[in-house]
């Protein structure tokens, strides 16, 4: 590189000064047009003669002029050549023809014609009525047009073996990458700039030339005659005959790049165009066109806007980067990443359209998941993605890596709809693998979130649209051990506003790559097919009929909670999980030791003689060692005493293994809840707690996305007692009475800590059923309800000191109403959208004395009874909060 520097140096000095700019062929204006200027008849013989003399000069200055740069080029560039140098016919004249045009392609392809002793493709061409500047066509010309546009060079060269048919052109297609194929590149930065598929700006054709120059590749192809292809294109096309040589050219070197880089698999270059030529989205232009008075060209380029701005631009080089940069990291961040069932997916793959649905726990579940399934072999996903993401260069890199943008709302944009659900419908036709989070976004408190369908519902729209292959939708859980926004998470739990994603809050999160998070777990679940849902629910494709329309509507709705359901069924109960769920479930978040290492063996017994299911994994390791991992991870702390030693939650760690305990919590809920039943009314009849038990399910079911059927829940309550009382931590007292073991008892101890994982639950629905029965029917909205719930949580969490977000948090609230309504407890009032009920809210309500303390009971009924002074103070600061705070991903 130094000596290039120097000799460009001196080259500097004997240049004439019009020259030095494009030394290197990095400006945009050429030396000299391909086009030959037409003579004008107006010119008289003299100036026509001083014409003729000022150009022969300008052609000896240009060959001089780029002899030179060629020679400096060759001090910084040592190509290598892929494959054999073509043999040629010297009888016709030879031009070479590359896809991208910039001066340092052709000094180089100059440069290595000269070495290998073919004809040069810097030397001017004058033979057969040809004059031509030199003997290079460019496909893509110097103002970066569109490829369809044909170099005027070629159109002369066709128009002249027309005009005299003994005349032919030796053609020779050549590729050329500028850094290491990507398959071969070990370097993370020069995997970056390695060449592929699309045109090199000018700092990286710089870096190329500078710092990638000797390790780039030429493929020269066997020569084509140009007759041959003008009698090929002939035949059967209806275009232009240059335009059709011109296409055929490009596919013999887009067939020579794809055998060395792979295809192009840019959805921008390839598909921007269909998108927005398909009728779908040229009728939405017309209608927006119509309805905002906006001219058609206007619309036209806003829609192509919305294609730039939403469609993915796969890169191999980007790929590789990715590939090199997260075994960097995960070896860094994790001691591991365990990977369950995909020989699912794999088997899947050939005869379907794989859908992945994971659930959404950190921004490092795309990246992982993506990683998982390019390691194994297969191709990795379009990843649906908030456009909170499209920042400048990650935006960017995610795009290249698979990613789509999609906005939060499509509301008042109908054209961005239609453009976005085609590209939907484009990505399915080609049966492309798609990712999306059912969620919506990240889940704050560790449960699954509601199902945002939105995306599920476009899926299934374009497969009745116009079905393609079959297609089968892959649950797949992910779990942490440790998160990078778990701080984050509490804050805005919390009530703390929602950041904007930034560079800053990425360089910050940066910061805590050589802390230790544990083992990542990734498995997945039992897939859906499509299918059998449509059958299921008597849709047809094809079919607008109001009946087939409603029946979509329904199966999309119970295919999002399956989703949620099979991603639950596949959890896994890893030894952070199974820590957090013990340890907070007692009243100062610490144990003994040994009733510590005996709580959690208990769990591990529970979970193995009542699998939630069979793709549910938990965690072998003995308790000793699961107490010792998490001392390790810095999560829990040992305080030594004479009578034992005291195992307690870290500092500050309670709020983040909460996060971990709900991921779990649905394993464990239904032993938790009837171990509550027994534990908080020392003796109860079987047949009230069965009809408590039945009573209280679907919101455990709605919350939790169970997957045990309401008609089934007797079965697992037999089955679940039956555990309980070879376990001793439930009496059969018989004739249909079960008991809690003696106060005083180790069992009893046991069952204290297993009964108090379902009371925040408990809790949080006896604080809506009191706010309700005593406000009264017909005086809270909805959205009200909910933004009281959490505000008095927030206060019950506060007199309880136990500073877990648990209890507060707005969308638990949401889906219990939401439940509520859908079990017909409650109606809407269309006019005022406040909720209506009767006497069996109250009834309910009444049942809070089986599960709750007194103290809990007198605390809720008190915190619930507002007047109105207190409902508005309340609201108006919620509604001051989602004013200057930021709903986003």
């Amino acid at each position: 590189m130094r000596q290039f520097l120097d000799y460009l140096k001196r080259a500097m000095i004997k240049l004439p000064t019009s020259k030095l700019t494009g030394f290197l062929g990095l400006n945009k204006k050429p030396a000299r047009s391909e086009a030959v200027l037409s003579s004008n008849d107006t010119q008289s013989p003299a100036d026509k003669a001083a014409d003729k003399v000022g150009n022969l000069q300008q052609t000896a200055e240009l060959s001089t002029y780029r002899r030179m740069s060629a020679k400096g080029l060759s001090l910084a560039v040592k190509p290598t050549i892929i494959g054999d140098a073509p043999s040629i016919d010297n009888e016709h004249p030879t031009f070479y023809v590359i896809r991208d045009y910039s001066r340092s392609n052709s000094l180089l392809v100059g440069m290595m014609t000269d070495e290998l002793d073919l004809p040069s493709a810097l030397a001017k061409i004058e033979t057969h009525g040809l004059d031509e500047s030199s003997a290079m066509i460019f496909l893509k010309g110097r103002n970066k047009e569109r490829e369809v546009s044909v170099s005027p060079r070629l159109e002369r060269l066709v128009q002249a073996c027309l005009d005299n048919p003994d005349m032919d052109v030796n053609l020779i297609p050549v590729t050329i990458l500028w850094g290491r194929a990507p398959d071969k590149e070990e370097s993370m930065l020069r995997l970056l700039m390695a060449d592929e598929w699309r045109s090199p700006s000018i700092p990286k054709q710089l870096f190329n030339i500078g710092v990638m120059g000797r390790d780039t590749f030429l493929r020269f192809s066997e020569v084509k005659s140009l007759q041959a292809l003008i009698k090929d294109a002939k035949v059967g096309v209806d275009e232009r005959l240059s335009r059709t040589i011109h296409l055929r050219l490009k596919g013999f070197l887009d067939k020579q790049r794809t055998s060395i880089v792979g295809p192009d698999l840019s959805d921008r270059r390839n598909e921007a165009g269909k998108i927005l030529s398909s009728p779908v989205v040229q009728a939405a232009i017309e209608k927006e066109s119509r309805e905002t008075g906006k001219p058609i060209n206007v619309v036209k380029k806003e829609a192509a806007g919305y294609v730039g701005e939403i469609v993915s631009d796969y890169s191999h080089s980007v790929l590789r980067f990715f590939d090199h940069f997260l075994t960097w990291l995960w070896t860094r961040l994790y001691d591991g990443v365990e990977v369950r069932n995909f020989e699912r997916v794999r088997a899947l793959a050939p005869d379907y359209q794989i859908v992945y649905v994971p659930c959404h726990r950190s921004h490092m579940d795309y990246l992982l998941l993506s990683y998982v399934i390019y390691k194994r072999g297969l191709r990795i996903p379009h990843i649906a993605a908030g456009d909170n993401l499209n920042i400048p260069v990650l935006g960017e890199l995610l795009r290249n890596g698979g990613a789509f943008f999609m906005r939060r709302s499509f509301k008042g944009n109908a054209l961005y709809a239609t453009v976005f659900k085609e590209y939907v419908h484009n990505l399915m036709q080609r049966a492309a693998p798609m990712e999306y989070f059912i969620e919506g976004g990240r889940s704050r408190s560790g449960r699954l979130l509601p199902p945002k369908l939105g995306m599920l519902a476009m899926t299934v729209n374009s497969h009745l649209r116009e079905p393609a292959k079959p297609v089968v939708f892959i649950p797949t859980y992910i779990s942490y051990e440790r998160i990078m926004e778990g701080a984050t998470y509490v804050g805005e739990l919390k009530g703390k506003p929602k950041e904007s994603e930034n560079w800053l809050g990425i360089l910050k999160t940066a910061r805590k790559i050589e802390r230790i998070f544990g083992t990542v777990h990734l498995s997945f679940g039992e897939p859906l097919y499509l299918d059998d849902f449509m059958a299921k629910f008597a849709v047809n494709p094809k079919d607008n009929s109001a009946t087939n329309i409603n029946n979509t509507h329904a199966m999309v709705q119970n295919l999002g909670v399956k989703v949620l359901q099979n991603i639950n069924k596949t959890a896994v109960v890893n030894p952070v999980s199974l820590l957090a769920l013990v340890l907070l479930s007692t009243p100062k978040a610490a144990l003994d030791e040994a009733q510590c290492l005996e709580q959690i063996a208990l769990y591990q017994r529970i979970a193995r003689a009542l699998p939630y299911d069979a793709d549910t994994h938990i965690t072998d390791l003995p308790p000793k060692d699961i107490l010792a991992y998490g001392e390790q991870l810095k999560l829990i702390e040992r305080t030594p005493h004479i009578l034992g030693d005291m195992i307690r939650v870290a500092d500050k760690q309670a709020p983040m293994l909460s996060y971990f305990k709900n991921n779990i919590l649905h394993v464990f809920i239904m032993a938790s809840f009837l171990s509550s039943l027994v534990q908080r009314n020392g003796r109860i009849n079987r047949a009230t707690l069965d009809a408590i038990t039945m009573l209280m399910y679907p919101f455990l079911q709605a919350e939790l996305f169970l997957n045990i059927a309401l008609r089934n829940v007797d079965k697992l309550i037999d089955k679940t007692l039956g555990v309980l009382i070879d376990e001793g931590v439930v009496v059969d007292l018989g004739d249909g009475v079960l008991g809690a073991p003696e106060t005083n008892s180790d069992s009893y101890q046991q069952l204290l800590v297993l009964a108090s994982a379902a009371q925040q639950s408990l809790e949080r629905y006896f604080m809506a059923l009191a706010l309700l029965s005593e406000q009264g029917s017909r005086r809270l909205t909805a959205e009200q309800v909910v933004n009281l719930c959490h505000v008095l949580g927030q206060r019950v969490s506060v007199l309880y000191a136990d500073d877990l977000p648990d209890m507060f948090d707005k969308a638990l609230f949401t889906s219990f109403i939401e439940t509520l309504k859908r079990l017909d407890y409650v109606q809407v009032e269309e006019e005022t959208g406040a909720l209506i009920f009767d006497e069996r809210i109250d009834n309910i309500a009444q049942n809070a004395k089986f599960v709750l303390t007194p103290d809990m009971m007198q605390l809720l009924r008190h915190t619930a009874s507002l007047d109105e002074g207190d409902i508005e103070t309340a609201i108006e600061q919620m509604s001051a909060k989602r004013k200057f705070g930021k709903s986003k991903r």
